[in-house]
């Protein structure tokens, strides 16, 4: 399936490694002219050297989306954009009950703030062009609060209600906005996690992985690939009646309906 990507520009941030490194690639092989930003530009180098030449480039930006005047930086290249990928590394674990106010305020600046400066940017070319697509990679835990990740359940569920309002906002311009909620993904993040709770609880990380897969009914970790699939048909004019949603990638780990 052509998912109409080609010669669409796309902004992913987060996209030095992961969930953000997975969608980048997806978009440049359907075509899509995409910016890479991330703090690490070795990394991003790494990924522009990795893509092989076929339909679309990845161009690297280094960016600390913690600093409003950094995103301001990428002003002409945001009025560009037809796709804003909203993607930010994972706070640090801990119960949301002993996260001090330094922690809150760090993390909401870096993973909310951030997503509202960046759209705020590419809204008027959207607007203008009548046509956008805004995805913001949330978490699981915005459905089924996740334990020890308080403030990523807090401020990932406050995105989608962000999400949320703008969707209904902007539909009438062509300008769709989804959130896109991923299980156990195979990523650094996950395997980080995943140690975490082995060295907590005193546990192999075997043990720890193997329970994991064991409430997964696919029975398995996802692969970054597939959820960059997923995103990328959201941000295809394909999906263009798709719009206010949270979608999951989670091999139907979340028990809810």
């Amino acid at each position: 399936m052509d998912l109409g990507l080609e010669n669409r520009h796309a902004l992913v941030t987060g996209a030095s490694r992961g969930l953000g490194r997975a969608i980048a690639s997806t978009l440049a092989a359907e075509g899509a002219e995409v910016i890479a930003v991330a703090r690490n530009l070795e990394r991003l180098n790494d990924l522009v050297a990795a893509t092989p030449a076929g339909r679309g480039t990845i161009t690297a930006h280094a960016c600390d989306l913690a600093d409003g005047s950094a995103i301001d930086s990428l002003d002409s290249l945001l009025q560009q954009v037809d796709i804003l990928v909203l993607n930010t590394g994972g706070p640090p674990p801990g119960p949301a009950a002993e996260t001090s106010d330094a922690v809150w305020s760090k993390q909401f600046e870096a993973m909310f703030l951030s997503a509202i400066r960046l759209t705020r940017l590419a809204l008027p070319g959207m607007r203008k062009r009548g046509f956008g697509r805004i995805l913001a990679v949330v978490s699981s835990g915005v459905i089924q609060p996740i334990p020890n990740l308080g403030v990523s359940n807090a401020l990932r569920s406050a995105l989608v209600g962000w999400a949320k309002t703008l969707a209904g906002e902007v539909a009438s311009e062509g300008i769709t906005v989804n959130c896109v909620a991923p299980g156990r993904i195979a990523t650094d993040r996950v395997a980080e996690l995943d140690q975490g709770r082995a060295k907590r609880e005193g546990i192999d990380i075997g043990q720890v992985e193997k329970e994991s897969r064991a409430v997964i009914p696919a029975g398995r970790y996802g692969d970054a690939a597939e959820f960059a699939s997923v995103a990328a048909f959201l941000a295809s004019p394909r999906a263009s009646y798709m719009t206010g949603g949270v979608i999951r990638v989670d091999g139907g780990m979340i028990r809810s309906v």
